[in-house]
């Protein structure tokens, strides 16, 4: 802190240097007597010194002038050290609002697990203090937890139009349309939370509509970007606002939160109308075959770009999953998708159409095993076969992990004799956020005091800080914080001063959270070794075995196949009973854990492997 107000004071002198008035020459006459020479020497012998006390008075002058005020928290909830998951807190004095509130899709070590979710126990408790929930825009990382949230806190959402109606239909599958007050806000207005507003600024994203928010506190201006890019001639010819960040930069930003996803990536991201020329050369490249074309759900205008090949080339254009189909009926309500009559047509009309006139647009892009796209190349589809006649459009980039699902997919396509083209081999996909140019030009906008990378793992984040220090930021004012992090400004200074409850919630079906630790374990367990039952009969009144032991198997070795070590293992649990006490038959969990310990030590030796072992005790 010292150091930085040390530094402070230095650019305050260089500033005031170039502010005050030119100093006086100095006269020299030639006839100088000696007395008056011997003068000049002592005054300037006597300068150092007091050039020595300019800085300390300078620098009590400058703390001075830097009053602290009204502290601002800001308190991460998701989105940093992963993907997904988008959830941050603001919080000053007795208010709070919520920057998005996204889901992430589960790891592998997560089986059975649908969707991870933040932790809100922060917020349950602080319900009070909610003036409500921001939202940037409308993809799933930023609104899919918000459904959960409100149930929990409900308090008012504010977003942009096309935003609303994807939350509404989020709302309407979780019962809780009508139960939420929505609000539509538009870029350059403002919405009051407490004692803090929240300012929409248009970006540019892979989906319409979105925004980044400058968020004016009593401590100072905090931006936040969303996602974005700087696309110059996006497809809705509505382009980022990059002069409203100028302006903010120019009066004073506290700090900036800006998104980190590409910040590995050199140069600028490509604009969305380099794919439309791609699908202009491919659709006729696939002249007198079907097309199939897997995408995102929320990317409107990629679909927009889809359908005007469709009406060039006369195809009509069916829509395939629940996700598009949603997105697509909502965003031709709204206006965001100019779609002309006739042009999409009922999947129940495809076959009243020869195959070189259709476009299918299908979800699927990353090789959910579920999606449309997985079902057609499994052959698992009711609707469409892979035939030779299919030229199918894979228009996005695999997600981190998804990797291997995207080619196992593109394989089984290929087998079936379809030619299949993918981002490696043509311009069919560009990111939906900014790389390190872009990066560059919003920090140097912005010209923030303290930098804040969020939306990224860890290596995003690092690379996002190196990018800033680059722009002449001093590390001590970049912050790579992590989820649950309570960082607190009083326009001064910004630091880490504290922790609250975070992490990722599980949602499994109809449970939220009921899933932790323990269960996933347990699951891990059953898919790498699986299971052996154990049951034996005890009647009650003797405290005999009178019944088994029987041992079931599931997932460990087929029975039928491996009679010779079910019958050892028979034997050695037989063994076991018999040298029990009546006292150990009648104290049931000692009974059972010396059953479990005798069959995984024999299964370990003859196998190698450590099935979960259940004992089941049966009183008769």
């Amino acid at each position: 802190m010292n150091e930085n107000n040390n530094n402070n004071a230095k650019k305050t002198r260089r500033s005031n240097s170039g502010s005050t008035a030119a100093p006086k020459k100095r006269v020299y006459r030639k006839n100088t007597a000696p007395k008056e020479a011997a003068a000049s020497v002592n005054k300037q012998a006597a300068a150092p010194s007091a050039k020595q006390a300019a800085p300390a008075k300078e620098k009590k002058a400058r703390q001075t002038k830097e009053v602290r005020k009204t502290p601002v928290r800001i308190i991460p909830l998701g989105g940093l050290n992963e993907i997904g998951k988008n959830m941050t807190v603001f919080e000053c004095s007795n208010d709070m609002f919520i920057l998005d509130c996204g889901l992430a899709f589960p790891d592998a070590d997560m089986p059975g697990v649908d969707i991870v979710i933040p932790d809100f126990t922060y917020v349950e408790r602080n319900a009070d203090k909610v003036r409500g929930i921001v939202i940037t825009h409308g993809h799933e990382d930023h609104i899919g937890g918000l459904a959960y949230l409100l149930k929990k806190v409900n308090v008012p959402v504010y977003a942009t139009r096309l935003t609303i109606g994807l939350i509404e239909a989020k709302l309407k599958e979780q019962g809780l349309y009508g139960k939420v007050h929505l609000n539509v806000i538009a870029p350059k207005k403002t919405v009051k939370m407490g004692c803090m507003a929240v300012e929409f600024i248009k970006v540019n994203h892979s989906i319409p509509d979105s925004v980044g928010m400058a968020i004016h506190t009593p401590a100072g201006v905090i931006v936040h970007t969303g996602d974005f890019k700087v696309d110059y001639s996006p497809i809705d010819g509505e382009i980022i606002d990059i002069a409203r960040f100028g302006e903010l930069g120019s009066k004073g930003v506290l700090a900036l939160m800006a998104d980190s996803t590409n910040a590995e990536r050199p140069g600028y991201t490509h604009s969305e109308r380099t794919v439309g020329e791609s699908f202009d050369r491919l659709f006729k490249k696939g002249e007198g075959k079907r097309i199939i074309i897997a995408t995102f759900s929320s990317n409107i205008h990629r679909v927009q770009q889809i359908i005007n090949c469709a009406v060039r080339y006369g195809r009509k254009v069916a829509v395939f999953g629940r996700s598009m189909v949603n997105v697509i009926n909502t965003a031709i309500e709204l206006g965001y998708l100019d779609v002309p009559e006739g042009i999409i047509i009922d999947i129940e009309m495809m076959n009243r159409y020869e195959s070189e006139r259709i476009v299918l647009i299908t979800t699927g892009s990353q090789g959910e095993p579920m999606s449309a796209l997985t079902r057609m190349a499994m052959n698992d589809h009711k609707k469409v076969n892979i035939t030779p006649m299919d030229f199918i459009i894979i228009s996005a980039t695999p997600i981190p992990g998804n990797e291997k699902f995207v080619t196992r997919v593109v394989n089984e396509l290929m087998k079936s004799g379809a030619e299949v083209v993918y981002e490696a081999m043509y311009e069919v996909h560009v990111s939906g956020h900014a790389c390190q140019e872009e990066l560059k030009l919003m920090q140097a906008l912005t010209r923030p005091k303290f930098f804040i990378p969020v939306h990224g793992e860890y290596k995003h984040l690092k690379k996002h800080a190196d990018l800033a220090l680059q722009m002449g930021m001093d590390k001590e004012n970049v912050i790579i914080a992590e989820i649950g992090n309570v960082i607190e400004t009083d326009g001064v200074s910004m630091k880490v001063v504290s922790q609250v409850p975070s992490g990722r919630v599980l949602v499994d079906g109809l449970g939220v959270g009921d899933v932790g630790s323990i269960v996933l374990r347990d699951r891990k367990h059953l898919a790498q070794d699986g299971l052996i039952i154990i049951v034996i009969g005890i009647e009650k009144s003797t405290n005999e075995v009178v019944a088994g032991p029987d041992i079931i198997s599931r997932g460990f070795v087929y029975v039928r196949e491996s009679d010779e070590l079910i019958s050892q293992a028979r034997t050695l649990l037989a063994n076991t009973l018999a040298g029990c006490s009546y006292a150990e038959l009648r104290e049931w969990n000692s009974l059972k854990g010396k059953m479990r310990d005798a069959l995984s030590d024999y299964i370990y030796e003859k196998t190698k492997r450590s099935p979960m072992i259940l004992p089941i005790i049966m009183e008769t």
